[in-house]
């Protein structure tokens, strides 16, 4: 479930998020968004399927007031049958978190049982250069505040390879996250998207990135100091200590099928009623071009069809769709079985359990060889691929080079 609203835009960050937005538009926003779930509650996908988990991210999704993201979150359990032990994450900042935790403290009254705090770096420094708005003070204060409103499940987001970062940093940074009691850690290289800020001073030669040697060294000592300190590493960017991976994107890694909410939340879904303006949208038609729902000249989805398909993407759009009392879907794509076998490999293969051979052909009937034969002999030839039993999985060397193993998949 997608929360727009930033109080300030990174210097890195390229995901659909607005800043500036007053309190009438959030108000106008979660409307719009409980109208959203209204037209999904009536469709019939979810009928008799409990809903595992729930994430709600952005942008900043403690932007909002207490009161109107607690109504996000109760909306959700009145339409939707939640599983009675479902995860229920909100994405934090901790420079929106009031120190005497009110707004932590009706989240989880309306139902949130895990909070990810984008931490980023232990260095105020760095953050300054990242453009957060919070120092580390207000992660601990953040972290505290939580543990006092309920929360037991807290995860901290932080970033290596940062402009200016040295190894040194890193390494503090992990010590303090590890200090605070989190139970899961993200530790995420940075990658710099075209069109941010960042991409902009690369481009004129002024963003003094590590070299590639020191991020080397960030991503092997921080995964030996996390592993040491009882953190399992079960994806590329991701570290939990035992029972605290995060049940939401292992949903997406194992590619299996999800709702999303929101201006420009994707979903993958396989349809049980025909769904306006699915289909690649016709050559020519860009995002900002399709308004307010209006469609995009392509068949309605196929029942038992899977499809790939998004919302639009802009606040007003998304909105002016929904007072139609239309889905505010833009397009989508049906996903055939070749490209959902593809995608099985690719996003399993950023696990560390990797892709079972017995799971894998369960779901299409083949195993893992005798679709990919010579891709995976290839890579196991090369040293990025290696089977652990009924396991294909990234090897050591293949933790740093996945983008040329996922790439033999896609």
């Amino acid at each position: 479930m997608h929360i727009p609203f930033c109080q300030h835009k990174c210097a890195y960050c390229d995901f659909n998020s607005y800043a500036g937005l007053g309190r009438d538009e959030q108000e106008r926003y979660v409307a719009a968004l409980l109208a959203e779930m209204d037209l999904w509650a009536a469709r019939p996908e979810l009928r008799g399927e409990q809903v595992a988990t729930v994430f709600v991210g952005g942008g900043t999704p403690t932007l909002l007031e207490g009161r109107l993201l607690a109504r996000v979150l109760t909306g959700v359990r009145a339409r939707f049958p939640l599983a009675p032990d479902a995860e229920v994450t909100v994405e934090a900042n901790p420079g929106t978190v009031d120190v005497a935790g009110e707004k932590l403290h009706l989240l989880r009254e309306a139902g949130a049982n895990r909070i990810s705090f984008g931490a980023q770096a232990r260095q105020d420094h760095l953050l300054r250069r990242l453009g957060r708005i919070h120092t580390a003070a207000e992660v601990e204060e953040a972290v505290a505040a939580a543990r006092r409103a309920g929360f037991t499940n807290i995860s901290l987001d932080l970033m290596y390879g940062l402009p200016g970062q040295t190894p040194e940093d890193f390494r503090r940074t992990l010590e303090w996250a590890l200090s605070l009691g989190p139970t899961h850690i993200s530790a995420y290289s940075l990658i710099v998207e075209e069109g941010t800020p960042f991409y902009h001073e690369w481009r004129a030669g002024r963003l003094d990135l590590p070299p590639e040697d020191a991020e080397e060294a960030m991503f092997r000592e921080g995964k030996a100091l996390l592993e040491a300190n009882g953190f399992e590493h079960y994806e590329v960017s991701n570290y939990a200590r035992p029972g605290f991976k995060c049940r939401h994107n292992l949903i997406y890694w194992r590619n299996e099928h999800y709702l999303g909410l929101g201006c420009g939340a994707h979903s993958f879904l396989r349809l049980a009623a025909p769904l306006p303006n699915l289909g690649a949208p016709r050559p020519g038609l860009s995002a900002s071009r399709v308004q307010g729902g209006s469609p995009v000249e392509t068949a309605p989805g196929k029942p038992g069809q899977q499809y790939r398909f998004w919302n639009l993407k802009q606040p007003g759009t998304y909105q002016a769709a929904l007072a139609q009392g239309v889905l505010p879907v833009e397009a989508g794509e049906p996903i055939d079985r070749r490209e959902e076998m593809a995608e099985t490999m690719f996003m399993g293969l950023r696990l560390l359990e990797g892709v079972s051979r017995r799971r894998f052909a369960g779901r299409f009937g083949q195993e893992p060889e005798e679709v990919y034969g010579p891709a995976i002999g290839r890579l196991v030839a090369q040293g990025l691929l290696e089977w652990n039993g009924e396991w294909l999985r990234l090897t050591e060397r293949g933790l740093r080079l996945g983008n040329v193993v996922w790439a033999e998949f896609v």
